[in-house]
């Protein structure tokens, strides 16, 4: 096949056995890969009711048509599941190279079952693929991890994933890592892992991705990469990185700070791309990318790639903490421990606010570096009662204690680094997100009136179905210029066949509906659409939207909007001739 492997591996831990089936091609010119293939696959298989930690749960990890050719910033991956930590549908992705390794051992993705008896890790060598013995692995971060693994076979350069102390106690933030500095991040990807007593998968592939006309695919790639892709409003990614951010969110107004009561941050200055400047080391780029927009940075004896802007922000500012220093000790254990290190920050963050405010005392305060540091390691090891409470995330911490009032979660996830209150967009992007708070579903900060929620709810729900497909075709988020009519004339060079831009824009709203008609099976309504109460009620602090609260009148008239640009009903279910439009009348979940 152009583009696909044409197979699927299939591993069922708790028999023991691994298969391989073919690809589904009936589902490729409706969900395409990635993201949406993993949903095909994964609603196919389990029940919405499933409990995410039990032995029926799967786990689809999925690579893209275009992972593994020489298009630029289209080797990530997906991994879509039931979040341990949310309950939702969710979908992570990962960038690096594994995914482009995994097709070149020959496979287009892997579906995991059961639960293994004891620890252990999956070994794929091109087609020779067994379930190995990991009890000596057991306890060891991730960093240690993937060493042991890439020894066991017994290759250099073999990609991994991995999962820490934290996947193996079952934290449901806890996450997989990949090739060190690469995650699959937000909903508890690593719980799902360490549910299976599976420590990690490790890769080598020899083969390679087949096209139709490798000239004229060439031709088009090229074209596109320096008409397209290395222009100004993209290069930001190569010079800065995501730490840019810090400045701009400050400047707009919209930068958490102090568990999310201010939106600028007064000692910016000590956590933005400047700092991180003076403290890189190098570049790091995943495979077939110019951008290289990872960064290496050490300060005095600490040393991370990063940190990236969620991770100053959710675990500097919003912790008060600006010691560029102490970030990146925390963006460290988190990597290596196996945490979230956005959920992990925001819910640290939760707890001082809690202390200071009376309501627990957690022995953490805005701005203390040592108990900030020590809190991690008892988080993900459960070794304290506060590590304990902490593990539990913030929606769950805030119910234990009675302090609703300053969790800063929709549908259990922890909110990114962009304040609603600022920019309305966000608040809507946030409560309509499959997957709980996210920002990368849709990201409307550059429009022009942050607060006319008209115009930002048509923004939202046309990012959240160019972002399916996006994410389904594994593009980077960093290519931010890229629409339909690219991927479509990259598919069709590489197919051998005709795709268009309508026929994308449609599959990236089916993938959306498919999550929605998912959630709504797994119990989630329409009331799960909303903010936090600090949100809708506590006036922001400091920075240009001063005093804004994004009201609940205001917040319930962007919602029924939202509902009726997308055909769905007041209560949040899409319409039949919705359904019917999209194909998805006779699905069944």
């Amino acid at each position: 096949m152009n583009l696909y492997m044409g197979k699927m591996l299939v591993v069922d831990l708790s028999a023991e056995s691994v298969t391989t089936e073919p690809l589904r091609a009936e589902w490729l010119r409706e969900y395409w890969g990635a993201w949406g293939l993993a949903l095909a696959y994964y609603t196919d298989a389990v029940s919405p009711e499933v409990d995410p930690l039990a032995p029926e749960n799967a786990v689809v990890i999925m690579t893209a048509p275009l992972c593994g050719t020489l298009v630029p910033l289209a080797s990530r991956m997906c991994l879509v599941s039931k979040s341990p930590h949310t309950g939702t549908i969710f979908e992570s992705n990962v960038g690096g190279s594994f995914g482009p390794e995994l097709k070149y051992a020959g496979y287009d993705g892997i579906i995991i079952k059961g639960r293994a008896s004891s620890p252990v890790f999956l070994k794929i060598d091109d087609d020779r693929v067994s379930i190995e013995c990991a009890e000596h692995m057991a306890g060891q971060g991730i960093f240690e991890t993937e060493k042991l693994m890439e020894a066991a076979m017994g290759a250099h350069g073999a990609k991994t994933l991995a999962i820490g102390p934290a996947a193996e106690n079952l934290i449901t933030y806890s996450m997989i890592g990949s090739e060190s500095y690469r995650q699959f991040g937000r909903g508890g990807t690593g719980a799902l892992f360490g549910s299976k007593n599976l420590k990690g998968i490790v890769c080598r592939g020899t083969g390679g991705v087949r096209v139709a006309d490798m000239a004229r695919f060439l031709e088009r790639t090229d074209h596109y990469t320096k008409n397209d892709l290395l222009s100004d409003d993209n290069l930001w990614a190569k010079t800065d990185g995501t730490p840019i951010l810090v400045e701009v969110t400050n400047e707009m107004g919209i930068h958490p700070t102090r568990n999310y009561t201010k939106g600028f941050n007064g000692r910016k200055d000590r956590l933005n791309s400047d700092a991180i400047q003076a403290a890189k080391l190098g570049n790091r780029a995943c495979a077939s990318c110019p951008m290289a927009c990872g960064k290496f940075t050490r300060v005095n004896s600490a040393e991370i790639e990063g940190p990236e802007y969620e991770t100053l922000c959710l675990g500097g500012s919003n912790c008060e903490v600006h010691d560029l220093e102490a970030v990146i000790r925390f963006n460290r254990l988190c990597d290596d421990l196996g945490l979230d290190t956005m959920t992990c920050g925001s819910t640290i963050s939760l707890a001082m606010e809690m202390t200071e405010n009376g309501v627990h005392d957690f022995k953490l305060r805005f701005g203390q570096v040592d108990e900030y540091l020590k809190v991690v390691y008892e988080i993900a090891t459960l070794s304290t009662e506060r590590g304990r409470d902490l593990a539990k995330g913030a929606k769950h911490l805030a119910a234990k204690y009675g302090a609703e009032d300053l969790s800063m979660e929709v549908k259990g996830l922890e909110m990114p680094a962009y304040e609603p209150r600022g920019n309305f967009g966000m608040g809507i992007a946030y409560a309509t997100s499959e997957r709980g708070a996210c920002h990368l579903r849709a990201f409307p900060i550059f429009a022009t009136d942050p607060h006319d929620i008209d115009a930002l709810v048509s923004d939202v729900v046309d990012a959240q179905n160019a972002n399916s497909i996006k994410w389904s075709l594994g593009f980077c988020d960093f290519w931010g210029t890229i629409n339909t009519t690219i991927e479509a004339d990259l598919m069709s060079a590489g197919l051998g066949e005709a795709v268009s831009a309508e026929e994308l824009d449609q599959a990236g709203e089916r993938i959306w509906t498919l999550s929605r008609l998912f959630n709504l099976a797994a119990g989630f309504t329409a009331a799960d659409d909303t903010l936090p109460k600090k949100i809708m009620e506590r006036p922001l602090e400091a920075g240009r939207h001063e005093g804004r609260v994004f009201s609940r009148p205001d917040l319930a008239r962007a919602i029924q909007s939202y509902y009726q640009l997308r055909d769905w009903s007041a209560k949040g279910i899409p319409s039949s001739r919705k359904l019917a439009a999209l194909g998805l009348d006779k699905k069944t979940l």
